[in-house]
């Protein structure tokens, strides 16, 4: 949906826009191919653009000039080994998948360095470049023109800003920036923390009923934790600290709407993580894999003695909600 929606500021710009659905999206490119109409995004997309399925991407790719990747986290391994191995070296790559993988010893690396990692074992004499992109942005909004403030990162600022020229618009704003690390943790870990926020307003449901108003005190206080427990994260991953602002800011926006405020709304209520997984059957959840992924990651690193687990208490009680059924009760004092 995001890679979609990001057609609009490059057709404002004038660019050709080609679209090509994964092997997954085949019904999703006729409708578009068909009348323009997203069936997911519930939007038309601007006129002129090329659509392709799958098979056709080769035909798509050719005589393209950049390449925007829109996959969810759960599709990069698909990605790095059937489409990035036949990407030319000379295209750049903007990735908008947001996620945080786990390796060996409590390491935790962005998705850009999965796929460089990735392609130096399928095609070690690939030199892609990968980038990515950060902040706060709905898809929704970005295809009504709202005015979004987001990051694109990339070890070469050059590139970065070759991005920049041919997407940004008098609603799409763009900050370049070489700081991978710190970006990439931040808006990745927003979706582990709006479940956590979440969580606030189905205990408050479940105690007052869903028609009585939402209990802002203790969503902000987990909030609040929230943002500390990011700027830590992002600490450990060696990311700068000012990267931390389209974290707070992506977070707001993930509480406010979407599949993360469902989910944690649903466990705050007192149901199981299974039957609310059920519950939201083919929906794509970022929130629990990031959880899932980030809180391996940390055990693995307390192993070690490289972190201390009692600087993420709201994060580990989501784990144990999602892990082991643990009641929604927010450790408060566990906070400072």
């Amino acid at each position: 949906m995001m890679g979609s929606a990001l057609s609009y500021p490059l057709k404002d710009n004038g660019n050709e826009v080609r679209i090509v659905g994964t092997c997954l999206d085949d019904d999703i490119v006729t409708a578009l191919i068909s009348s323009r109409y997203h069936p997911k995004m519930k939007r038309y997309l601007p006129e002129g653009i090329k659509y392709y399925y799958y098979k056709d991407i080769q035909e798509a790719i050719t005589g393209t000039e950049y390449i925007i990747g829109g996959v969810s986290s759960y599709g990069i391994e698909w990605f790095s080994e059937n489409v990035l191995p036949i990407i030319p070296d000379e295209i750049p790559i903007l990735s908008v998948t947001k996620g945080l993988v786990p390796e060996k010893d409590g390491e935790l690396i962005t998705i850009p360095e999965y796929y460089k990692r990735r392609l130096s074992v399928i095609s070690p004499d690939k030199k892609l470049s990968l980038n990515a992109i950060g902040g706060p942005c709905t898809s929704y909004e970005l295809c009504d023109r709202n005015q979004t403030y987001v990051a694109f990162c990339g070890e070469d600022i050059d590139i970065l800003d070759r991005f920049k020229a041919i997407m940004q618009t008098a609603y799409y704003h763009i900050r370049t920036t070489t700081d991978v690390n710190g970006i990439e943790c931040a808006v990745a870990m927003k979706n582990a923390y709006a479940l956590a926020v979440s969580l606030a307003i189905g205990m408050g449901n479940k105690r007052d009923g869903k028609e009585a108003p939402e209990h802002y005190n203790s969503e902000a206080a987990l909030f609040a934790q929230s943002v500390r427990e990011m700027k830590r994260l992002i600490a450990y991953m060696n990311g700068g600290e000012d990267s931390l602002i389209f974290g707070a800011g992506d977070l707001y926006v993930t509480i406010f709407g979407g599949r993360t405020r469902k989910i944690g709304t649903l466990l705050g209520e007192g149901m199981s993580f299974s039957d609310a997984m059920d519950t939201l059957s083919g929906v794509t959840l970022e929130s629990v894999s990031i959880t899932r992924s980030c809180t391996k990651a940390l055990m693995e690193a307390s192993k070690h003695g490289k972190i201390d687990l009692d600087s993420f208490p709201l994060l580990m009680h989501v784990r144990s909600i999602i892990e082991d059924g643990a009641a929604p009760c927010p450790p408060w004092d566990d906070f400072h």
